[in-house]
């Protein structure tokens, strides 16, 4: 289960298939270093997205893909 504390990096390792996901929310630059140890709180927070919501579609589509 992915919470919002965790980092881009530890999200996209559980699943690659996760960075469209956060890509058709505008962010792009999942391979920049920074974006590595930012927690998905602080990227939704950057891009004004909610980021309880994110983590809900990511662990939505982790449980439809398991």
């Amino acid at each position: 289960m992915v919470t919002k504390e965790m980092t881009i990096g530890e999200v996209l390792n559980i699943n690659m298939d996760i960075a469209p996901i956060l890509m058709e929310i505008g962010m792009h630059c999942l391979g920049c270093p920074a974006s590595q140890g930012e927690s998905l709180e602080e990227a939704a927070m950057v891009h004004g997205i909610d980021a309880d919501l994110l983590v809900e579609k990511i662990n939505a589509f982790l449980k439809a893909n398991a």
